[in-house]
């Protein structure tokens, strides 16, 4: 992007820190929890996943755009973050499944964004004193003026965003992975059609991505998704042969109805598989407790497991996690982040519950946990 025609923009953090840049996307200010994303691929998924509601993101990638965007790699209707953060952009991108660049796909949406700033010193600022409150501006150009701002802005901490994401109404999922894009060996053959639906799940979207629904679609499940209020008695009027509890943003502790949903869910003895947000929630449904963590966990290839056995690497987006200390005696964790020690599984040990705090959908990232869904499919099958 010409310099000589870029509008400068200023980022400020709550903590006083300021950065000046230059504006891509949308004119404006926004506010917003301030992030690090650390995968080199899929910024359009990133921008896209409404896990990232109230948040400005930062890739720690220092090229973006270098592809453009396209219809189909959108994890949901629209971009979902306040705003994004980069060190160069590109606006001719050259790809052949582009079909728009990412500064006018952000303008179309009105997403402000900031380019130009030393994004590894900013990085650190957030490793090092945790992610925080801050806000872009391409009209307040005043540090201590835009500073102003950021200070009256909401925290993360008991902050429900679920309702600024979840579906308004009911609707049918039943698009599965395209052939082309398959990659678990069950089900990769291009010989071998998507199995007919041999199950209904209820989705419960916190601000579920759209491959997460294609995964389930691939696995044979007719897939009811429902607004996050929908009460538990009209959740199994569809006589569903499982419940999943989705990904979705803010501070999971506040989702109360969603808990108490839930709570009266596992009455019903159903299987239930929940990722990201829908691993704390159901966490949570048993009694346990979550936390913020410094500067979460958001990037493609985060470690998870348990010592001596099997290690995958995962796709992780998250700001909390569960205390492991106050989960009930009847419930065991399966994996844990290797990073930090953090809970990323868990299973109930009589009731056909679990759940990862990962993506094993990934897009983007690896493969390695896809069988997750196949592992839900069987517990489903037992219920049959």
């Amino acid at each position: 992007m010409s310099l000589i025609s870029a509008k400068p923009a200023l980022l400020v953090l709550i903590d006083g820190t300021s950065y000046r840049g230059w504006s891509f996307g949308a004119p404006g200010t926004v506010l917003g929890e301030v992030v690090f994303n650390t995968g080199m691929t899929g910024y359009q998924e990133v921008l896209t996943d409404p896990s990232y509601c109230g948040q400005i993101v930062t890739f720690t990638y220092p090229e973006l755009g270098n592809t453009g965007v396209n219809p189909e790699d959108e994890e949901s209707q629209r971009p979902q973050v306040r705003g994004a953060i980069a060190r160069n952009i590109c606006t001719r991108p050259s790809n052949w499944r582009s079909t728009q660049s990412l500064p006018d796909y952000l303008k179309e949406h009105n997403i402000p964004g900031i380019y130009g700033i030393d994004t590894r010193a900013l990085t650190r600022q957030l490793r090092t004193v945790g992610a925080m409150n801050g806000g872009i501006s391409t009209e307040i150009l005043d540090p201590a003026e835009l500073l102003s701002l950021v200070e009256q802005a909401p925290n993360m901490d008991g902050l429900n965003l679920v309702k600024e994401v979840t579906t308004p109404e009911s609707y049918e999922w039943s698009e599965s992975t395209d052939t082309v894009w398959e990659f678990s060996p069950s089900l990769e053959s291009k010989d071998s059609p998507t199995p007919p639906p041999r199950y209904t799940v209820v989705a419960i979207d916190f601000g579920v991505k759209r491959n997460i629904l294609r995964r389930l679609a691939s696995y044979g499940c007719r897939v009811i998704v429902v607004p996050a209020s929908t009460p538990a008695a009209e959740i199994l009027k569809y006589n569903p042969d499982g419940i999943f509890l989705s990904n979705g943003p803010g501070d999971p502790a506040a989702v109360s109805e969603g808990i108490s949903t839930t709570q009266e869910l596992l009455k019903s003895n159903k299987p239930v598989f929940g990722i990201c947000m829908g691993h704390q929630i159901l966490g949570l449904s048993l009694g346990a407790k979550t936390f913020k963590l410094k500067f979460g966990h958001r990037g493609l290839n985060q470690p998870a497991g348990l010592e001596k056995r099997q290690v995958e690497i995962t796709s992780q987006n998250h700001g909390f996690a569960l205390d492991p200390d106050s989960l009930a005696e009847d419930v065991e964790i399966t994996h844990l982040n290797l990073n930090d020690r953090t809970v990323a599984g868990l299973k109930h040990k009589t009731l056909p519950l679990f759940s990862v705090q990962y993506h094993p959908e990934a897009s983007p990232g690896p493969h390695d946990a896809d069988y997750l869904f196949e592992q839900f499919v069987k517990e489903m099958e037992k219920g049959k």
